[in-house]
């Protein structure tokens, strides 16, 4: 399947409407991404199709858990945008951060940003840890390789009292979820588009 059918489907079995304003911005940020992998080394994935179900389409599952209004939300360890951007385009109306320590990374985060002609969206090169909590938000997401432990320990100051953390994790999410004590969760499973794998959604209150 080419490179459009494959966002369209993938858009269809989450339940978005593909239109072509989303289909066209999903296609650009792929492209822009293959063109800066080669000398930045943004993503391990070679084959489109690898690219698009596990960075973009997984980046999406996080909607399921997010809330609706117009709030603020950062992503932690935003490496090559996901899942901040995809979120961002699909929700146009949150206010997104993108915290990003690797200058590489960050560079690239602000081109897309600009070559997206993205509003609201700001870019936070430093480590999550070194941002002041005088710096507050109501979600923060993550696909950075931390435990959902260490999410909370590294994560949990940016966001204000009544907020959430999400996580999204694969079939060991239980035995990472028993490290965690005194702590409300929500844990949804969902189904990565175009494949048979099951994601779970952490959503941790605080």
């Amino acid at each position: 399947m080419e490179i459009r059918g494959l966002f369209r489907k993938g858009l269809e079995e989450l339940g978005y409407i593909p239109e072509d304003d989303l289909l066209n911005a999903f296609i650009i940020y792929l492209s822009e991404l293959k063109k800066w992998n080669k000398a930045y080394n943004l993503t391990g994935l070679k084959k489109d199709e690898d690219i698009i179900i596990k960075n973009f389409l997984d980046s999406l599952l996080y909607l399921n858990a997010m809330p609706y209004g117009e709030i603020k939300v950062a992503d932690i360890g935003s490496g090559a945008g996901f899942p901040g951007i995809p979120i961002k385009i699909i929700r146009p109306g949150i206010e997104m951060y993108l915290i990003e320590p690797s200058g590489k990374k960050a560079a690239f985060l602000r081109h897309i940003i600009k070559f997206l002609q993205l509003r609201n969206i700001e870019v936070i090169e430093e480590r999550v840890e070194n941002i002041k909590e005088s710096f507050l938000v109501d979600v923060a997401v993550t696909r950075a390789l931390f435990t959902i432990e260490d999410f909370i320990k590294k994560g949990s100051h940016i966001v204000k009292q009544g907020g959430i953390l999400i996580h999204s994790k694969g079939p060991k999410v239980k035995e990472e979820l028993q490290r965690i004590k005194d702590v409300k969760y929500g844990i949804m499973p969902c189904n990565l588009p175009l494949t048979k794998i099951t994601r779970y959604i952490v959503a941790v209150s605080l």
